[in-house]
């Protein structure tokens, strides 16, 4: 009997090292595959690239895996990023200050105050209102886009001003020793967003009100707060990425964050984390944005595949990762 006790701990933790390896593990072979495929894939500048354009999905991603650790789910990422994003560019053409540096250094500060407030936004009405985050994140994605098709009068928004928009551009395109500032954005959210989750009272609190909302509360932990605190951090996330994207295109439009919701979720699942709560893998996460661009890319890359079905298999792999959650689960 008390080495069926100690036996029981020892495979729960082997299950549990897995869920934790395997999105790491599909990473690699996904590459192995994407080599084999072209030649081009391991090339210097296309894994620069890879790397440069995950950034917005896997900052985002970062705050979603809180939100949804902490029980919660947020669909308007997308639609938030839009607006932040226009509302950063019309500060930028308003040329309310004349130094360059100090006007997008001042916009990066305003879209990281909208993203809180938007943040803020979804978290009191679905803690406070008492309505399902599935509703209350679908009437904001509504919201968040159509305030951004009405600032730009249907149209887009740009940068209007040449020095302001070079000088920004930086941003994206500029490095550090050779490592796209991208890459350090990618790096310096996810070590942030883990030691929340892992090392923080608040990080335990999150994964308690996601593992048993009731319990929490008995408990003495503040269930609305807790839980309106992770939309913040999500619309921070949301901030930080269209810092990031803004100096990429110089525009915003109607267009701008489609489908950042569908890919945000799916790399917060493929990365282990639980869609309904109480366990959540921030590198995991990491892992499943970079495993849904490089699958893009060698899409592009080869013929086997049609660009126009990237959607699709983004789509298949979300349900084949809930799939393989629930069949772990039930073993």
């Amino acid at each position: 009997m008390t080495q069926a006790v100690h036996d029981a701990p020892a495979g729960a933790a082997r299950r549990i090292n897995l869920g934790a390896v395997a999105p790491f593990l599909a990473l690699i072979l996904i590459c192995a595959l994407g080599a084999a495929a072209n030649a081009r894939f391991l090339s210097f500048d296309n894994l620069t690239n890879v790397l440069a354009r995950s950034t917005f999905i896997a900052t985002i991603a970062v705050g979603q895996t809180l939100v949804i650790t902490g029980g919660g789910l947020d669909l308007s990422v997308g639609a938030m990023a839009a607006f932040v994003a226009g509302l950063e560019i019309l500060f930028l053409n308003s040329g309310l200050i004349e130094n360059a540096t100090l006007l997008i250094v001042s916009a990066m500060a305003l879209s990281l105050a909208v993203g809180a407030l938007c943040g803020l936004f979804n978290g009191l009405t679905t803690t406070v209102g008492k309505i399902e985050p599935f509703i209350v994140t679908l009437g904001t994605m509504g919201i968040f886009r159509s305030l951004l098709t009405w600032l730009a009068q249907g149209g887009s928004i740009t940068i209007r001003d040449s020095e302001v928009r070079a000088a920004y551009r930086q941003v994206y395109f500029g490095d550090l020793f050779g490592v796209p500032y991208p890459v350090l954005v990618i790096v310096g959210v996810a070590i942030v967003g883990a030691f929340i989750l892992t090392r923080t009272a608040f990080g335990r609190r999150v994964r308690a009100v996601g593992s048993n909302e009731d319990v929490a509360r008995y408990s003495g932990i503040g269930v609305a707060r807790v839980r309106t605190l992770t939309y913040v951090l999500q619309g921070l996330c949301v901030a930080i990425a269209v810092v990031i994207y803004v100096p990429r295109l110089s525009s915003a439009s109607a267009a701008t964050g489609l489908g950042w919701e569908l890919m945000a979720i799916t790399a917060v699942v493929v990365g282990g984390t639980r869609l309904k709560g109480g366990v959540g893998r921030v590198w995991g996460t990491i892992a499943g944005a970079l495993i849904l661009e490089v699958i893009g890319n060698i899409m592009l890359l080869s013929n086997v595949v049609s660009e126009y079905l990237i959607g699709a298999v983004q789509g298949a792999i979300i349900i084949i990762a809930m799939l393989a959650q629930r069949l772990a689960r039930n073993r």
